[in-house]
């Protein structure tokens, strides 16, 4: 840099060149990153937790919620990110947080359990939770409220009550879901 505070022709054409050189390294590592599988945009699911082949609503077919597990959401257009052949549950859990309990939350899948087993679980069975929808779930005791073997659906949808786009929402079960008409 000159005394005046400006930069040399010699200076800018360096700059230029690093300024060059840094674009070529950000693409390399997009690049690099996409190669490698890593899971930016992808949806976060349990490891197991089996995909079904022939679902009734295909991926990227789109849908209307009829499930009111948040504000803005029954009613709402959805397009199908996923589906997977699990049990779904209802739980009754309370938050890592501190926060009061949170009664009937839906879903968390079999997957989603600490240490699950195979079997579907009986209602009123006491699990560590180790999903991570919302904030203090994770590692959250909970009890097992209803018991659903179905498929569930991954699903990206704009609340009816404003908002940007919720992306990659877990769960809602078949019976929440309705052809667009």
């Amino acid at each position: 840099m000159t005394v005046s505070g400006k930069y040399d022709s010699r200076q800018l054409r360096i700059r230029g060149v690093d300024m060059k050189r840094l674009r070529l390294i950000s693409l390399m590592l997009i690049a690099i990153m996409g190669i490698s599988g890593c899971n930016f945009g992808k949806p976060n699911v349990p490891e197991g937790v089996e995909v079904v082949p022939k679902p009734t609503y295909v991926i990227g077919s789109e849908v209307i919620l009829k499930a009111n597990h948040a504000p803005g959401m029954q009613g709402a257009k959805a397009k199908i990110v996923a589906a997977y052949d699990t049990t779904a549950y209802s739980v009754t859990y309370t938050p890592t947080t501190g926060e009061p309990p949170v009664k009937n939350y839906k879903w968390i899948i079999q997957e989603e359990i600490k240490n699950h087993i195979k079997q579907p679980y009986d209602p009123g069975t006491e699990v560590i939770l180790k999903a991570d929808h919302v904030k203090g779930m994770l590692d959250a005791t909970g009890k097992l409220d209803t018991v659903e073997s179905t498929t569930v659906y991954m699903v990206d949808y704009t609340p009816t009550s404003g908002g940007g786009e919720v992306k990659n929402y877990k769960w809602v079960t078949e019976n929440e879901l309705s052809p667009v008409k």
